[in-house]
């Protein structure tokens, strides 16, 4: 198991890296990540839904993304609830305490998925979250050690150098745990360092001097990879090309790796709008999917949206709504069960002659189609994850065709499109029609798997030393 002495210090990215290496020598490996939080999801080929990263992991390791990969999953749709899901499916929205009251029950869900894994597989590669420090949270842990004791797993920690204290993070984490919980933790990964490892290793000395457990590797910081985000929206934005595409990113903005496709293009420059940034002029603006489609439609219309879209609009620019950004384009968004919070009608910013009612029934399902908006017989392929039902006149002018079905709609006069199809510029026929359609005239076609498999390979290189180290130290306690 890969712990972590702070979130984002690098277990999703070891456990991808040690799943692609594994798979690479034949060893049948499985990734599995017992408790996920994040609102970045994907869809799985037993039709139901995991964190993205575990998605990603199960692409390193050369297979489909299935449920027992991530058998609980908490989406936050608020500071203080979430939706959980388990074994791939939405049983219902808890606040944080009442959660906790029910993880003795998640936790018997995470056992079955784990046996079944088990028997499956020669290697279960498995990566907590946050970090096993959180005292607070250590009754009824099923997130780090709480799963280790309760399955006798060895557990190695990463601490992120990069963010300074590295030494601290791992004496402090491990002042925190309990004599067991020490005792199977069997040495420290060092992630992301860059400099002359000489001026590091009299630290690494007496790090190993202090607590008995040997330092397995220093990983080195790789920059550019082409990798999806568990669930932090990335803030580094570098300006590549002249043809601006806007995002804004509400407090439950989900499923952001639907740009990543458009960060990596070359004539394109993707901006990441945060509240209280100015919103500046662009070619395209793209509104996201989100957890909270009507709490984060307040959020764009209090932040100044509502008039950069009209003012957008009426001097010719293209706008694209993906999921709950296509709900919030339309007319009127209905909660009538209560599916985001408190039951209601929110006026939406009526940009698409569309209504749209929340349902208590989540979609869920890969699929695959035709870009209805061009001549070009343009593949697509994607994945819907949505909570509600869309309909109005703008149906009529589709925005793609799946397997046989309109899908998506957009405006009379073509300015603006909407869509539940996640993962839509991520087809690079598709991208280069979508671009084409907001303005862009480039031959460019960016090829996001090819990116992704690239970079894995890259940094199953570079992770070659920890699985070197692991293999040594199993062979001396053999």
């Amino acid at each position: 198991m890969v712990q972590g002495t702070t979130s984002d210090a690098g277990k999703t990215t070891l456990v991808a890296a040690l799943c692609r290496l594994l798979a690479q020598q034949g060893v049948k490996v499985v990734p599995f990540k017992p408790q996920n939080m994040a609102l970045n999801s994907a869809v799985t080929s037993d039709g139901g839904e995991i964190g993205r990263a575990q998605a990603l992991q199960a692409i390193a390791a050369g297979l489909p993304p299935h449920t027992d990969m991530n058998p609980i999953l908490l989406k936050p749709s608020s500071d203080t609830g979430a939706q959980v899901i388990i074994h791939g499916k939405a049983r219902s929205d808890m606040n944080a305490r009442d959660y906790h009251a029910y993880k003795p029950i998640a936790m018997q869900a995470v056992l079955e998925s784990y046996g079944r894994l088990r028997k499956q597989y020669e290697v279960v590669l498995v990566e907590g979250a946050g970090s096993p420090a959180e005292v607070n949270l250590r009754d009824r842990d099923i997130a780090n050690m709480g799963f280790a004791e309760a399955v006798d797993c060895p557990v190695i920690l990463v601490a992120d150098i990069d963010r300074g204290g590295v030494f601290a993070h791992i004496i402090g984490t491990l002042a925190c745990l309990s004599e067991s919980e020490r005792k199977r933790t069997i040495g420290f990964v060092i992630n992301r360092f860059r400099g002359d490892i000489s001026l590091l290793e009299p630290g690494l000395r007496w790090l190993e001097e202090q607590t008995g457990k040997p330092v397995l590797a220093v990983l080195p910081y790789l920059h550019g990879l082409f990798l999806d985000a568990e669930d932090a929206v990335e803030q580094t934005q570098v300006a590549r090309g002249a043809f601006r595409v806007i995002v804004p990113v509400p407090p439950r903005i989900s499923n952001h790796t639907d740009f990543d496709a458009l960060r990596a293009h070359p004539d394109v420059d993707l901006q990441l709008i945060g509240p209280g940034q100015p919103i500046p002029s662009a070619d395209l603006i793209i509104l996201p999917g989100s957890k909270n489609t009507r709490g984060d439609l307040d959020w764009l219309i209090a932040n100044g949206w509502r008039e950069a879209l009209i003012r957008h609009a009426r001097y010719g620019g293209k706008i694209i709504g993906i999921c709950g950004g296509y709900q919030m384009l339309g007319k009127t968004i209905d909660d009538p069960q209560g599916v985001e919070g408190i039951p209601g009608i929110s006026q939406g910013l009526g940009l698409l002659d569309i209504a749209t009612v929340l349902t208590r029934e989540k979609q869920l399902e890969q699929v695959q189609g035709m870009c209805a908006f061009t001549d070009n017989d343009a593949v697509v392929s994607g994945y819907e994850i949505h909570m509600g039902l869309s309909d109005g006149a703008a149906r009529s002018f589709p925005a793609f065709v799946i397997a046989g079905r309109p899908e998506g709609a957009r405006s009379a006069d073509d300015q603006i499109l909407g869509s539940y199809l996640h993962g839509m510029f991520d087809t690079p026929s598709a991208c280069s029609a979508l671009l084409r359609w907001a303005g862009l005239d480039s031959d460019v076609a960016v090829d996001t798997a090819s990116l992704r498999e690239a970079s894995l390979d890259r940094l199953a290189q570079a992770t070659q030393p920890l699985l070197d180290a692991l293999c040594a130290l199993d062979d001396s306690t053999a």
